[in-house]
């Protein structure tokens, strides 16, 4: 996957992830960003904006109009082919998902500029969080909304994507972020999560995504899919979920973006 060349100077670095735009409160807070202030700025959008194409491109193409830079990679909501059914199984959808986004004006490979250093990595959960029950079997969206080939298991699905993922380069001038839709470790999720909600955890993610992360020695990686916003650092890495979430969720999700980084600190 080749690297963009430098960008412009930046002012600042935005993320936010979980914009679920099938909500009209969502869609109308996306169409209310100001057109003006954000135009030196970047954005990471990490995944999970609409499983339906035309509103997964109206939402792009309204934030790359309001940012310099839109980087966006998509999440598990974004492969759902039971309400649009045009596609043969989720890659094929996943393959339509690259091409709204690029006509749409979004990055979608390793950015760098400002002496900063952008990596998008692409996963899935393969239960190296733990073993799905039958409540989770029955209950999660993505197991009747998502089709794969024939005797794909999701250890399969996940490390196809995986090996979708640059080989990390070497940059020792670059501050170096990294972004993923899916949860590369489950400590990131907090104590206070009560064990009932805790049935989705082989669902978030995978060990896999940590491994590859910190092969590109990054300052701060960005996440979502777990709709709990989190701002904390574990082993030499700061770990971001900014999630916009379901309406309804205003004690976990903030409903606004963050700011990561000025890059006039580097």
């Amino acid at each position: 996957m080749a690297q963009t060349e430098p960008g412009p100077e930046l002012m600042r670095v935005f993320t936010v992830s979980d914009l679920h735009v099938d909500y009209d409160e969502n869609d109308q807070w996306v169409a209310g960003l100001s057109t003006a202030d954000y135009v030196d700025d970047l954005l990471i959008l990490a995944g999970d904006v609409s499983d339906m194409p035309q509103r997964l491109g109206r939402t792009l193409e309204r934030l790359a109009l309001r940012f310099r830079t839109l980087i966006y990679l998509p999440g598990n909501h974004e492969l759902w082919v039971v309400r649009d059914r045009t596609h043969d199984d989720s890659f094929a959808k996943f393959d339509e998902v690259r091409r709204i986004a690029h006509e749409s004006g979004a990055v979608q490979q390793v950015w760098h500029g400002s002496g900063l250093r952008i990596v998008p990595l692409y996963g899935w959960y393969d239960f190296s969080f733990g073993e799905p029950s039958r409540d989770l079997r029955l209950a999660w969206t993505d197991f009747r909304a998502c089709r794969w080939p024939e005797g794909m298991t999701p250890a399969m699905i996940t490390d196809a994507f995986l090996a979708r993922n640059p080989a990390p380069v070497a940059a020792p001038n670059l501050a170096t972020i990294t972004v993923s839709h899916f949860l590369p470790r489950i400590d990131v999720m907090p104590d206070f999560i009560p064990p009932a909600k805790r049935i989705v955890y082989p669902v978030l993610g995978t060990r896999k995504l940590e491994t590859q992360l910190r092969a590109w020695r990054p300052v701060t990686h960005v996440y979502g899919h777990s709709h709990v916003n989190r701002d904390q650092v574990i082993d030499g890495v700061r770990y971001v979920n900014n999630a916009f979430g379901y309406p309804g969720e205003t004690r976990i999700a903030a409903k606004r973006l963050l700011c990561l980084h000025s890059t006039t600190a580097y």
